[in-house]
């Protein structure tokens, strides 16, 4: 297994830690499950990076590494609609997590007919929104913790103000896991249409 899978399956482990530590219950829970989910976020840059650079793509790597994502982040966002954070509205998880069960189910559609989709460029940056809407509302949990009590002042601060920052990233998270998904469907309907 060359490094990039090796990062991908490593994502996969620290999901099973932060969820863990989310749940913990400990004085500081929060403040551990926000370090693993940004270890755990940038293995998703560094396996993607290492792979492109050293001609390391697989076939693994093309299905493992998104489904490794929407395992990460299907799990932050069920951590974050939980009643201690009450952060996140049902109807957002509900939209995101459907958004992945029916592209994930399209590229088993796709494996039974010998064919491989990697993610595509709208897939990736609706990741990058989604991981940067749950690193903001995880230290935004856990500025109330110790060990993140100083990054709390920064929640307040014009430009972090969570009073107006937390509906927009909700909003774009939402639009864009939603147009991409619908993108990915008419990008890839011959495979829907061909088993109607």
């Amino acid at each position: 297994m060359n490094l990039p899978n090796q990062l991908t399956v490593a994502r996969l482990g620290l999901t099973v830690v932060f969820v863990v530590l989310a749940y913990s219950g400990l004085p500081w829970a929060f403040s551990a499950a926000a370090v693993v989910f940004g270890v755990a976020s940038y293995t998703d840059y560094l396996d993607g990076r290492i792979a492109r650079e050293r001609n390391l793509i697989t076939a693994f790597g093309q299905l493992m590494d998104p489904l490794a994502d929407k395992v990460l982040m299907a799990a932050a966002f069920v951590v974050l609609m939980d009643d201690r954070c009450g952060t996140l509205p049902g109807w957002l998880v509900i939209a995101i997590l459907a958004r992945e069960f029916l592209v994930t189910g399209l590229r088993l559609v796709a494996s039974a007919h010998g064919a491989v989709l990697a993610a595509d460029r709208l897939g990736k940056q609706k990741t990058v929104w989604q991981m940067v809407a749950a690193s903001y509302l995880l230290l935004l949990q856990a500025s109330g913790e110790a060990p993140f009590r100083w990054c709390a002042p920064l929640f307040r601060a014009p430009l972090l103000d969570a009073r107006w920052a937390v509906p927009v990233l909700l909003a774009v998270t939402g639009v864009t896991t939603i147009w991409s998904g619908m993108a990915y469907f008419w990008k890839n309907r011959a495979l829907v249409v061909r088993d109607w």
